[in-house]
């Protein structure tokens, strides 16, 4: 990856594996416009109990995040499975850290985008991205969702949302992506990095 290339952060945290997939296919559609990298990073799991600290790098699998990720991103993709209709505890750990970050503004005039994952068709989807896209208003981050001119959004039987991508797995915990799930995701990645090349051109 060059260290002058511009990138979008696709940050998301995933137990079972269809977050990341969701993930990886927005990670596709941004590097398929020219001049943006697509960086992927998770977060570690918690405990409510302390137990131990895990490896400053993963064993396997993307690299944790970090805050100058996060600072020096030219957008955000951010994805989580649904907690009971909200995004999963490590990953609102990690924003609850990022407190230095708002005050600076580093994240202000930045596209951003949510995805999820859930085992039901009514497993609280829309209210997980909604409440994710919360605290990346209040760093000023500029929205974007997925708009009606992708057809795939008029006929999806599975995932696939105007407030971001979505995947279900019936409860199966399957994280193979349905052909319009993957294109979904392709088309809210694609339509971040367009926008970040547009707000902050080279």
């Amino acid at each position: 990856m060059s260290k002058t290339t511009p990138y979008i952060l696709v940050l998301y945290y995933s137990r079972y594996g269809a977050t990341k997939a969701l993930a990886e296919q927005i990670a596709t559609g941004i590097e398929s416009v020219g001049g943006m990298e697509a960086r992927l990073r998770t977060v570690p799991p918690i405990s409510s109990t302390i137990e131990k600290c895990d490896n400053a790098i993963p064993d396997e699998g993307d690299l944790y995040v970090e805050k100058d990720d996060l600072r020096y991103c030219s957008g955000l993709a951010m994805g989580s499975p649904t907690r009971f209709g909200n995004m999963a505890a490590p990953l609102k750990y990690f924003l609850d850290s990022t407190s230095e970050l708002w005050l600076s503004g580093a994240l202000e005039n930045k596209p951003g985008a949510v995805f999820t994952s859930t085992s039901s068709l009514h497993g609280g989807q829309e209210s997980t991205l909604l409440s994710m896209m919360l605290p990346l208003f209040h760093h000023g981050m500029v929205m974007l969702g997925i708009p009606y001119s992708s057809e795939d959004l008029h006929t999806t039987r599975s995932g696939g949302s105007p407030y971001g991508a979505t995947h279900i797995t019936f409860g199966e915990n399957d994280s193979a992506l349905t052909e319009e799930e993957a294109r979904l995701a392709k088309q809210l990645g694609k339509r971040l990095a367009e926008v970040a090349m547009n707000l902050h051109p080279a």
